[in-house]
C-alpha cells in the first residue's frame, strides 16, 4: 500500500520530558534481547526489498533503516524505539544447528524450518505469497534446494498461513504429498473473524496498524510482534490433517512432534508444539516477546487472559522444565533452560496479574471507563521486557478484561443510553461559550502539554462542527503528541493516523489487502449465507419475505433461507416444503459465483445451477445488499466518499477482512 504520511511535527517539550523519564526507569542495560535476536544469523539477502512478480514492492524494511542510526527519537517511546531495533533483524537465523532454522523480518511473522529425513517441514508459512517464497527462496541458497514435505499452521490469523502458496504447489497438498496440519477449528476461525465485521475491521486496521503511515520517527517505527504487514498476495491452502486432541504426537518424516491445543489464547485455534528429541520448545504466538492484546484495536473478541495463563503454565509443566530453547511465530527465541523458564514465568504472571487485578478493583467498583487509569502492572514485572505491553498496552487491555466479565456499561444509567457524539457535543460546545473560547484553551492546554485534557473539549468541537478546520488541526496537534508518547506502536498507531485524517481526509486509493479467493472459497455455506445476511439493508427490506431452498448435490448439504422482519437467516440440514424458490448448485459451482468469477445469473443461463420457482426472488435479494466501502468516516469530517453502495450481484463482495493477526 502507499503510504501518504508527510513528516510529522517535532516532540513537544512535555513529550521529551516524557519520553526522559521512561528512558531513567526501565532497564536498558538488560541486552539479553539483543544478543537473543543476533544469535545464529546465517545470511540475509542482499536487497532489504521483496518484489511481486510485476515488480511491485511488497515489503521494504530498509525503509526503516532510520532505526539503525544510532539516535534517540524523542518523537518515539524510548521502549518502544528498543523493540522497534529489535525487529529489524532480517534474514536466515539458525536456531539448532542442522535441525531448525528461521527466516525473520520478512514480513509481521517469522517462517520456521523444520529439518526433516528429506525435506523441510515449514511452520506459519507468513501473510503473503511472495515473502514466504523469498524465505524459501533464501534457506535453498544457503541450506540446499531441500523440497517442502509438510506445513503446519500454528493458528488461524493470516500472517501464519496466507503464505502457504509460496512454499508449497497445492497440487502436492490435494495429491497428499504434502501434509497440511492445523489445530482443531483452524478453517472455521481462519474465514469467521474476518468476514462477519470484515469491512469495519479492515478500516479500523488503518489505525491499530497505520496502514497510511510513512515510515519515519514522526510515523510507523514498528508493530511490536514484528515490523508490519506485507503487501503481498494472501491466499489460503485448507489443512489435511487436525490436531484434535489435547495433547497429540506425530511423526512427519522422521521428525516427532508433540501438538499442544491451546483454544482460547491468542487465537481461538492454535497450537503449540514440542520437539522431545531436540528439547526444543515451539510456542507459536502464545509466549513472545511483549504483553500481546486481550482486546484487539482492529476488532475481534475479547481474549481470556486467565485462559492464555493457564495455558502457558501448562507448557511450562510439560515440556517447560526440560527444554534447551524456544521459539516461536514472532521475535526471537530464548536458549538454555533457565532463561526459557524465566520468560515463561514472566508471561504467565502478567496475563494471570491483569485477569486477577482488574477483576479485583472491579470488585471493588472500579468501571470500565476508570480501570485504565488506575490498575498498573507490579514492578516485579514492568522491569522485564517481556512484560512490556507493545502489542497490547495496559490501557485498553484492562479494559477488555472488564468488558469480558462485565460488559461495556459502567453501572451509571448517564451512559446506559448515550446520545451519539454528534448530538451531544452541540451541547458541549454552546455551554463552553461556542469554538473561539474553546480553541484559545485547547491552545493553551497543548502549550502545557496537557493533551489529553485539550482532546476531551477539542473533541466536542470537531463533532459539532465537522467543518472547522482550526479545530480538526489542533486536535491532530494533540493526538500527535499522545501517540509519541505511547510504548505500544498500536495505540501509537491509532492516534498519529486520527491525526493524519484530520489534517488530510482519507487518501483515494487507500485500500489494504484484502481477502482473497482462497479465504472466500474456505467459507462453509453457511457461513456464506451469514454473511449475506449482514450485507442486506434492514430498511430497504421492509416488510419483503420469501423463502428459498439452496440445495450442493455435490456436497449432500440443503438449506433453508429466509427473509422475513427484515432478517435473512439460514439453516442447515432443512428445507421448506412450499419454497418461493430452489437453488440447485453444486458447492464448487457456487464458490465460482462466490469469488466473482461466474456470476449465478450466468451458471443459470448455462445450465450449470437450476432454479425451481420465482426466480425474482433472487433479483429482489440482490437489490437489497450493500457492498461495503472502506472509506467510512472515524473522525468527524473526514469522509471522502461515499461510505456504501449497492451490488446487484448478490454473490460479490470484495473485501472480506483483516490481512493480518494479532
Amino acid at each position: 500500500m502507499e503510504h501518504f504520511h508527510p513528516l510529522g511535527k517535532g516532540a513537544a517539550p512535555a513529550t521529551v520530558a516524557a519520553q526522559q523519564v521512561a528512558r531513567e526507569s526501565l532497564p536498558f542495560d538488560d541486552v539479553r534481547d539483543f544478543e537473543e535476536a543476533r544469535r545464529g544469523f546465517v545470511a540475509a539477502p542482499e536487497a532489504r526489498q521483496i518484489l511481486a512478480d510485476g515488480g511491485e514492492t511488497v515489503w521494504d524494511i530498509g525503509s526503516y533503516d532510520f532505526l539503525l542510526d544510532g539516535q534517540d527519537f524523542d518523537s518515539v517511546h524510548p521502549s518502544l524505539q528498543r523493540q522497534a531495533i529489535l525487529n529489524m533483524e532480517y534474514g536466515l537465523y539458525e536456531v539448532i544447528p542442522d535441525r531448525i532454522y528461521q527466516v525473520r523480518g520478512f514480513d509481521l511473522a517469522n517462517i520456521s524450518f523444520i529439518k526433516s529425513d528429506n525435506g523441510w517441514i515449514v511452520f506459519d508459512p507468513l501473510t503473503a505469497k511472495e515473502t514466504a517464497a523469498a524465505a524459501l527462496a533464501l534457506v535453498r541458497q544457503h541450506l540446499g534446494n531441500h523440497p517442502v514435505v509438510a506445513v503446519v499452521y500454528s493458528h488461524s490469523h493470516a500472517d501464519h498461513f496466507g503464505g502457504a502458496h509460496g512454499v508449497v504447489d497445492v497440487a502436492d497438498v490435494n495429491s497428499g504429498k504434502v501434509p497440511v496440519i492445523a489445530p482443531v477449528g483452524f478453517l472455521e476461525h481462519a474465514v469467521a473473524e474476518n468476514v462477519y465485521a470484515g469491512n469495519a475491521m479492515n478500516r479500523r486496521l488503518f489505525y491499530q496498524y497505520g496502514s497510511l503511515l510513512a515510515p519515519s520517527p514522526f510515523g510507523h517505527v514498528d508493530q511490536a510482534i514484528g515490523k508490519g504487514v506485507a503487501a503481498g498476495t494472501i491466499g489460503l491452502i485448507p489443512p489435511t490433517r487436525t490436531i484434535t486432541k489435547e495433547l497429540e504426537e506425530i511423526s512427519v518424516d522422521g521428525v516427532r512432534m508433540v501438538f499442544q491445543n491451546t483454544p482460547g489464547t491468542e487465537a481461538p485455534a492454535e497450537m503449540n508444539t514440542y520437539f522431545p528429541d531436540w528439547k526444543a520448545f515451539w510456542a507459536a504466538e502464545n509466549i513472545v516477546a511483549t504483553v500481546h492484546n486481550i482486546y484487539t484495536l482492529r476488532g475481534a473478541l475479547v481474549r481470556d487472559a486467565l485462559e492464555w495463563s493457564r495455558q502457558i503454565n501448562k507448557a511450562l509443566y510439560l515440556f517447560g522444565r526440560e527444554a534447551e530453547v524456544m521459539f516461536a511465530s514472532h521475535t526471537w527465541p530464548r536458549w538454555g533452560n533457565d532463561r526459557i523458564q524465566e520468560v515463561m514465568r514472566i508471561q504467565r504472571d502478567v496475563y494471570a496479574h491483569l485477569n486477577n487485578g482488574v477483576l479485583h478493583l472491579a470488585n471493588k467498583g472500579v468501571t470500565i471507563n476508570e480501570v485504565h487509569n488506575v490498575y498498573r502492572v507490579p514492578d516485579t514485572l514492568a522491569q522485564h521486557w517481556a512484560a512490556r505491553s507493545y502489542h497490547g498496552s495496559v490501557a485498553h487491555n484492562s479494559r477488555a478484561v472488564v468488558n469480558r466479565y462485565l460488559g461495556y456499561w459502567d453501572g451509571n444509567p448517564t451512559t446506559l443510553i448515550p446520545l451519539s457524539p454528534g448530538d451531544s457535543a452541540p451541547l458541549y460546545v454552546e455551554m463552553m461559550g461556542g469554538a473561539g473560547p474553546i480553541i484559545e484553551r485547547g491552545r493553551r492546554l497543548i502549550e502545557q502539554g496537557e493533551f489529553l485534557l485539550a482532546t476531551e473539549i477539542l473533541n466536542k468541537l470537531v463533532y459539532a462542527e465537522p467543518g472547522n478546520s482550526d479545530a480538526a488541526q489542533l486536535l491532530a496537534d494533540a493526538f500527535e503528541q499522545i501517540g509519541y508518547q505511547q510504548e505500544s506502536p498500536s495505540v501509537r498507531n491509532s492516534f498519529l493516523a486520527a491525526a493524519f485524517e484530520l489534517r488530510s481526509g482519507i487518501p483515494q486509493g487507500s485500500t489494504p489487502s484484502s481477502a482473497g479467493p482462497d479465504l472466500i472459497r474456505a467459507l462453509s455455506t453457511s457461513q456464506f449465507l451469514d454473511f449475506l445476511g449482514i450485507r442486506l439493508d434492514p430498511g430497504l427490506a421492509g416488510d419483503s419475505a420469501f423463502t428459498v431452498n439452496l440445495i450442493t448435490p455435490d456436497t449432500g448439504e440443503s438449506f433453508v433461507v429466509e427473509l422475513s422482519n427484515g432478517a435473512l437467516t439460514n439453516l442447515a440440514g432443512f428445507t421448506a416444503r412450499e419454497p418461493d424458490l430452489t437453488v440447485t448448485i453444486d458447492r464448487r459451482d457456487l464458490e465460482r459465483a462466490m469469488t466473482g468469477v461466474a456470476p449465478l445469473e450466468t451458471q443459470v443461463d448455462d445450465g450449470t445451477a437450476r432454479l425451481d420457482g420465482d426466480a425474482s426472488v433472487l433479483r429482489s435479494l440482490a437489490s437489497l445488499l450493500t457492498h461495503f466501502a472502506l472509506d467510512f468516516e472515524i473522525m468527524p469530517g473526514t469522509r471522502s466518499s461515499t461510505s456504501e453502495t449497492k451490488s446487484l450481484d448478490p454473490f460479490a463482495q470484495g473485501s472480506l477482512g483483516d490481512s493480518s493477526g494479532g
